[in-house]
C-alpha cells in the first residue's frame, strides 16, 4: 500500500497514521508519502513501527492564493518522484491518496497501466476549502478547476472514502460515485494514546483555570476567533483567572502571532508551536475544558474535526460553533455557540469554567461516545472491508 498526503506530515497527520496502522496490521505492506514538518517529522526518511515514511520539503506553504497554486505544483511534482522511488525500492498494489489536493489522479492513470488500483481518500471538499481559505474567493476559474479535478478523482477511483456521512451524500451527487464504491472510514483518536490521565497542576502557571485546543493553525481552523473569544474572556469579563494553552502550527501562524499582540493576551494565551506527544497530552489531561473554534462555513459544516474527537477521548467537555457534523461527532459533550459569535464563544467559555459539575457529565458523556459508539475500532473495520472489495484474493498478505 502507497498512502499519499499532501497537506500535513506523517505521523503527524493522524488519520493517516491510523490507515496506515490498520493496513499493516491487517497484513499489508505500508509506505507513506508526505511534506516535511516545520518543527517536527523532518527526516526525508523513516522507517517508524515497520512503515516506510518518505518526506519531501514544502518551501511555498504560505496563506495567498499564490502559494495554494506553487504549494499544489510543486507537491505534485515531489510526489510523483517519490512513487517512482518507492514503486522501485519497495513496490506497491494500491495508490491511496488523502486529499486536499485533488489534481493526483493522473497517478491513478498511470498506475492502471500497471495493475495499480487507485483509492480515493477524500479528507476536505477542496472547493469549499478554498471558498472558505479565501473570503474575498468567488466561484471563478480556479473553483471551477478544483471541481473539475475533484471530479476526475472520483472517477478514477476504484474505491472512495468518506470522512462522514457529508462527505459520502457529495461523492454520491456531486460525484455520481456509485454506492457499491463508497465506504464511509470516521476520523477517530488512538484511545491507546488518548485516554484520560492525571492532572498535572503546574502546567496551568498559576492560573486557575485552563482553556486548551490542540490542531492545526490555517485560516480556515479558526484559531483568530478563539483569541477574540479569548479577549473577550480576558479584557470584556474581566477574567485573569483563565490560561489559555494553544497547541499546533500552521501557515496563519505569523498573522495569529500580531493579532496575539494587537489583543494583548501575551500573559493569558501561551503558543507552545507543535510539541511531541506526551507534553501535548499532560495539556490536554489538566485542562478544565477545550475549545474547538472551526467557525461556520461551507467546508467546516461538514467536515469531522478530528481534534473533537481526541478532546472526547480525554474526558475533556469542549465549547464549539454550531456545526452539523460537530454536532454528529460530539453530542451532548460540547456547548454549541451559533453564528461565529466570539463574543458568546468567550462568554460559554466561562459559563463551562464556572460549572465543574456540568464539565465533568459532558466529558463522561464525550468518553463514553468513543468508547462505545464511533472509536477507530469501527472505522479500521470499514476501511479493512473496502480493501478487501478492490484486491483480489491472496493480494493482501506482505511481502
Amino acid at each position: 500500500m502507497l498512502l499519499l498526503v499532501e497537506n500535513h506530515s506523517v505521523p503527524a497527520d493522524r488519520r493517516v497514521w491510523a490507515e496506515a496502522q490498520s493496513l499493516r496490521r491487517a497484513g499489508y505492506r505500508v509506505s507513506v508519502i508526505c511534506p516535511r514538518g516545520r518543527h517536527m517529522d523532518r527526516a526525508p526518511f523513516q522507517f517508524l513501527d515497520d512503515v516506510a515514511i518518505y518526506r519531501f520539503p514544502m518551501p511555498f506553504d504560505g496563506p495567498s492564493r499564490l502559494h495554494f497554486v506553487l504549494e499544489y505544483l510543486w507537491a505534485f511534482l515531489a510526489c510523483f518522484g517519490l512513487t517512482l522511488r518507492v514503486w522501485r525500492e519497495r513496490g506497491f498494489d494500491v495508490i491511496h491518496v488523502g486529499n486536499p489536493p485533488d489534481f493526483f489522479f493522473p497517478f491513478a492513470w498511470l498506475g492502471k497501466l500497471f495493475g495499480k488500483r487507485f483509492v480515493f481518500d477524500q479528507h476536505d471538499l477542496c472547493p469549499e476549502t478554498y471558498l472558505s481559505k479565501f473570503a474575498a474567493a468567488r466561484k471563478g476559474l480556479l473553483y471551477r478547476a478544483l471541481l473539475w479535478a475533484e471530479k476526475r478523482s472520483y472517477a478514477a477511483a476504484d474505491l472512495v472514502i468518506a470522512t462522514n456521512e457529508s462527505y459520502r451524500d457529495v461523492g454520491r451527487t456531486r460525484g455520481g460515485v456509485p454506492e457499491e464504491r463508497l465506504y464511509v472510514v470516521r476520523n477517530s483518536p488512538n484511545r491507546e494514546l488518548f485516554r484520560p490521565r492525571p492532572v498535572d497542576p503546574a502546567l496551568k502557571r498559576g492560573f486557575e483555570h485552563m482553556v486548551c485546543y490542540v490542531g492545526v493553525m490555517a485560516q480556515q481552523d479558526g484559531v483568530d476567533y478563539l483569541l477574540r473569544a479569548a479577549h473577550h474572556v480576558v479584557h470584556a469579563m474581566g477574567r485573569s483567572d483563565v490560561l489559555f494553552i494553544l497547541i499546533g502550527t500552521g501557515d496563519a501562524w505569523d498573522d495569529l502571532q500580531r493579532l496575539h499582540a494587537e489583543l494583548q493576551l501575551e500573559r493569558h494565551v501561551v503558543f507552545t508551536g507543535r510539541i511531541p506527544d506526551e507534553p501535548m497530552l499532560a495539556y490536554l489531561a489538566s485542562a478544565d475544558l477545550c475549545a474547538s473554534p472551526d467557525p461556520c462555513n461551507p467546508l467546516n459544516d461538514v467536515s469531522t474535526m478530528t481534534k473533537l474527537m481526541e478532546f472526547m477521548a480525554m474526558g475533556k467537555a469542549i465549547v464549539s460553533f454550531d456545526l452539523k457534523e460537530a454536532r454528529y461527532s460530539a453530542g451532548e459533550a460540547a456547548v454549541y455557540v451559533a453564528d461565529n459569535d466570539t463574543q458568546a464563544f468567550g462568554r460559554a467559555i466561562v459559563e463551562l469554567l464556572d460549572d465543574p459539575e456540568r464539565r465533568r457529565l459532558m466529558g463522561d458523556l464525550g468518553l463514553r461516545r468513543i468508547r462505545d459508539e464511533i472509536g477507530w475500532e469501527k472505522s479500521e473495520e470499514q476501511l479493512c472491508a473496502a480493501y478487501e472489495q478492490i484486491l483480489p484474493n491472496g493480494r493482501h498478505a506482505a511481502h
